[in-house]
């Protein structure tokens, strides 16, 4: 014979749908702000680069994502600064107000001021 054992999962999958629209939705919001925001991840590459980061910088989301950030995007009298600090916001010192220039694709100068954070997943790892 067969013994079946079933459980009702509606609210798990309730909650599971709720979650991913949630995430959905914070994605917008990062990706749509009127400020430029980037990621990182421990070593240091680009794991997100949003629409308005692409329009001060001239760079694709796609010609960003992977690359080594400071050492591909930040001029070189500035890369110790800049990586000093990155490398404090992942450690959890964050960093407000931190102005550096980024030169776009064109050569431009463009005036940052940055704020890092750390960011960590659901179990507190950066």
């Amino acid at each position: 014979g067969v013994v079946g054992v079933g459980q009702d999962i509606t609210n798990l999958r309730e909650a599971m749908n709720e979650s991913a629209r949630t995430a959905g939705d914070l994605m917008r919001l990062i990706d749509t702000a009127n400020a430029p925001i980037f990621g990182i991840d421990p070593d240091g590459k680009v794991t997100e680069w949003n629409q308005k980061a692409v329009s001060i910088s001239g760079y694709t989301k796609e010609e960003t994502l992977g690359k080594p950030l400071v050492e591909t995007f930040i001029s070189v009298e500035y890369r110790q600064d800049v990586h000093a600090v990155l490398s404090k916001a992942l450690e959890g010192d964050e960093t407000a107000n931190f102005e550096f220039p980024l030169f776009t694709k064109t050569g431009q100068r463009r005036e940052i001021l940055l704020n890092a954070t750390r960011r960590c997943d659901a179990y507190g790892k950066t």
